[in-house]
């Protein structure tokens, strides 16, 4: 052969050898970039539940029954990952899936030399073996194995398959990955571990059975055992060998090593976190990390007073409770108690007590006065009558069985009368009471016609969710927003139910409602506070619910069981805990501080008279103010007190234009008889008007009514387009000599008032027919109707 054919044929080879290098190396690059599912895919994974500063409220279980965590590679301690490729793999950056040496040098230790068995396997071939439960004790098993890490090691880069190692090794019991171990042994997540802490956790994978056995101290702590302890010292020791410059850790490696086992795992809020879990379907998200609005601090502060609480209480059979609070300024969930011990069997206690349907009593009146002063019904200061009465077949009562005749608003709410609250429901129109139950989210409600009345006094029911949502409504100015139990979860501007008038002058009427325990509250200690209770029928269930600074809070009492019990009165069994709770939260520094509101709001200050909440005419003896809305609270002239001539020989009612030399005046109380006899029942004394007082209804005596003097009748008055606003009226009108005050309406709302002789400016809303009435002090009267019409 030639030397030309010899060099012919080695072109041929090295031309056949770089074309099998060229298609292996296509094959090695296509099969990297092929489309491959990630390692982390289909790998059922933990939970972490965390309050909103971080702290941990639970680590559930995977699916398949173990603790794992999937963290990437670089949310991982860099000492970490570095101290278990020195004791697993120093090669792995280097090696194609398995080391040659290290399998002969396993092999001839296991089989050849009867020394110990010495493992050979890769950290590729290790994450083989548990990704596939690969059974790796006999040769075919290893050869699998290697084929496998190849396949790895072909598809994934390093760092992936170092990732996905980090996050598959044992560390005893059903913990897998360095996610999970570093927060039930640590306490922390894997990025902030120590050096001997990984030390610890890159020497566990090798035995985690035998080195993970923990040693129990008298102080209940858990410390490394001995076989990990030598083990993390030899390995220490090769750290020390790369860097000598970690002298300091020396020390450190000598102090016992604190662990944490998994029975210790915190348990908190679990009713809430339960609800969390359950809805996480409803929120995906990338990560094992679930954050929710709680506050672990208010949550421990709740459950310490509900528990404390019930244990004062056993004795008059007291023995389940709930508890929400709620911040109105984002609407998240700070505490909730679901029931008084999750784990007590015989009250139930897995059920969630928030959110199970009861009778709220009397907790929703507020809500029946809020519309009532939307809907211009009354003001703070209204005086209603309660009085037995019936609407239609139903005749309602109040809780004590007593009458207490004529009673302001405020007074009716505050003391929870019955009898008023069903009177002013039945006035409220667009919506009704039932109406606005629907709008604000009330669920499973029947007909209107199932309740009628009787849902005033709480013959439906709700929800202590519900409930705790529209008493956040006061606290929002009217507004109706979702409860926010995750902090991922956006807050909503809400739905407005209720104007913020309405909803101030509601909080500010609660607020009048004193604390049970008032007597023995220290001066130095002022809380306002927005509060209501609440006793369903038969002592079925125990409420109080109101507002805190920013927080609304909410507390139930009874049984999950539906059983009564005396006890259960809202204001005996539910306020106690309430205010328990409240000075809780003032003795932990809450801040609660009345957040930001909406203000200036269209609200004024009015003076009316006492007696009947009316403006006061010139014979009221007691006056005070009350919040008006103006153009929505009704306003009267009162007639209640009122001034009788007598003769001054007889003493009998004279009649006939007054004479001051032969008559004198004085005033009396014309009370309707309803509240007439409500006085007699109850021993008021009321100084009745004498017989024949009305002079047979001859009455010039009283005065000249007054006279409206502009705006003219008969004329039609203009606003411009361009200036609606530039449109003043002036209102006067002619009062008798007597008059000192003049009170104006449009219709039935009231727009203003002024001194005798004096105008008042006002500026319609609006074009059409209006009908003007002005009254004065005596309750004498004068009306006309003028138009008002739009030019270009």
């Amino acid at each position: 052969m030639t030397v030309r054919a010899i060099l012919r044929r080695g072109l041929r080879r090295w031309r056949w050898w770089l074309l099998s290098l060229t298609v292996l190396a296509a094959v090695l690059i296509g099969a990297r970039w092929w489309p491959h599912p990630s390692l982390s895919e289909s790998i059922p994974l933990s939970t972490v539940v965390r309050d909103r500063e971080g702290r941990l409220l639970r680590l559930t279980l995977a699916s398949d029954q173990r603790y794992r965590l999937w963290v990437p590679l670089k949310d991982i301690s860099p000492q970490l990952v570095e101290a278990v490729m020195l004791q697993e793999d120093a090669w792995f950056r280097w090696h194609p899936g398995f080391n040659p040496i290290s399998l002969v040098r396993g092999a001839w230790s296991t089989y050849g030399s009867g020394e110990a068995r010495i493992g050979g396997s890769t950290l590729t071939m290790q994450l083989a073996r548990l990704r596939w439960r690969l059974q790796t004790r006999d040769v075919r098993g290893k050869l699998v194995q290697i084929a496998r890490a190849l396949q790895l090691e072909l598809f994934y880069s390093k760092d992936e398959i170092l990732e996905a190692y980090l996050n598959f090794a044992p560390y005893g019991g059903n913990i897998e990955g360095v996610g999970a171990a570093s927060l039930i042994y640590y306490r922390k997540p894997p990025d902030r571990v120590t050096l001997p802490e990984s030390l610890a956790l890159a020497v566990l994978p090798q035995a985690p059975s035998r080195r993970g056995k923990l040693a129990a101290r008298d102080d209940d702590a858990f410390y490394i055992g001995t076989g990990l302890e030598a083990a993390r010292a030899r390995l220490y020791a090769r750290w020390r060998e790369r860097h000598p410059e970690d002298l300091a850790e020396d020390a450190l490696l000598n102090l016992p090593l604190r662990l944490h086992s998994a029975r210790e795992l915190p348990f908190r809020a679990p009713h809430l976190v339960d609800r969390v879990l359950a809805e996480r379907a409803w929120h995906p998200q990338a990560g094992p990390e679930l954050k929710t609005t709680l506050d672990a601090r208010l949550q421990r502060l709740l459950e310490e007073r509900v528990r404390n609480h019930l244990q004062r209480e056993r004795s008059r059979g007291l023995r389940n409770a709930s508890a929400i609070l709620i911040d109105t300024r984002d609407m998240g969930v700070r505490a909730l108690v679901g029931s008084a011990d999750y784990f007590d069997a015989s009250i139930q206690g897995q059920v969630n007590g928030s959110d199970a349907k009861r009778s709220p009593g009397s907790t929703l009146k507020p809500f029946i006065y809020a519309l009532a002063l939307d809907q211009g019904v009354l003001h703070p200061q209204t005086v209603l009558r309660d009085v037995p009465s019936a609407f239609g077949p139903y005749t309602p009562e109040n809780f004590d069985g007593r009458f207490m005749g004529p009673v302001t608003a405020t007074e009716a709410l505050v003391r929870s009368r019955n009898i008023p609250a069903v009177s002013v429901a039945a006035q409220l129109k667009q919506p009704t009471f039932y109406d606005f139950l629907r709008q604000a989210g009330v669920s499973r409600m029947a007909s209107k016609d199932h309740y009628g009345l009787a849902l005033v006094l709480g013959g439906g029911e709700v929800t202590m969710e519900e409930l705790a949502r529209m008493y956040a409504m006061l606290g929002n100015d009217g507004r109706l927003r979702p409860l926010r139990w995750r902090e991922d979860d956006p807050p909503e501007e809400g739905a407005r139910l209720l104007s913020a008038e309405a909803s101030y002058i509601t909080r500010d009427m609660l607020r009048q409602n004193p604390r049970p325990d008032a007597g023995s509250q220290p001066a130095s200690r002022p809380l306002p506070v927005a509060w209501k209770t609440g006793t369903s029928w038969a002592f079925r269930d125990a409420w109080s619910a109101g507002i805190v600074g920013p927080y609304v809070l909410v507390v139930w009492l009874g049984n999950f069981d539906g059983s009564s019990n005396p006890a259960l009165i809202g204001v005996e069994a539910a306020a106690p805990l309430f205010f328990d709770i409240v000075d809780g939260l003032q003795a932990a520094r809450v801040d609660l501080a009345e957040p930001a509101r909406q203000w200036p709001i269209n609200i004024k200050r009015v003076e009316v008279c006492r007696a009947s909440g009316d403006l006061p005419n010139a014979w009221c003896p007691q006056r005070g103010m009350t919040w008006f809305i103006p153009g929505k609270s009704p306003i009267r002239i009162s007639t209640v007190h009122r001034a009788i001539a007598l003769d001054r020989a007889t003493g009998r009612p004279a009649c006939g234009r007054f004479d001051p030399s032969t008559m004198r005046t004085e005033v009396f109380e014309f009370w309707p008889s309803d509240l007439a006899q409500v006085f007699v029942q109850a021993g008021i004394p009321r100084r009745r008007p004498p017989a024949g007082h009305d002079c047979g209804g001859a009455q010039d005596w009283l005065g000249s009514a007054p006279s409206i003097t502009s705006p003219y009748r008969a004329t039609r008055y203009t606003m411009r387009l361009s200036h609606p606003d530039q449109v003043n009226l002036s209102l006067a009108a002619t009062v008798d000599a007597d008059v000192s005050k003049v009170f104006w309406f449009v219709g039935n709302t009231f727009i203003g008032s002024a001194d005798a002789g004096k105008a008042l400016a006002w500026t319609p809303d609006r074009t059409g027919q209006f009908r003007l009435s002005v009254v004065d002090d005596h309750g004498r009267s004068d009306e006309r109707e003028i138009e008002v019409a739009v030019v270009q």
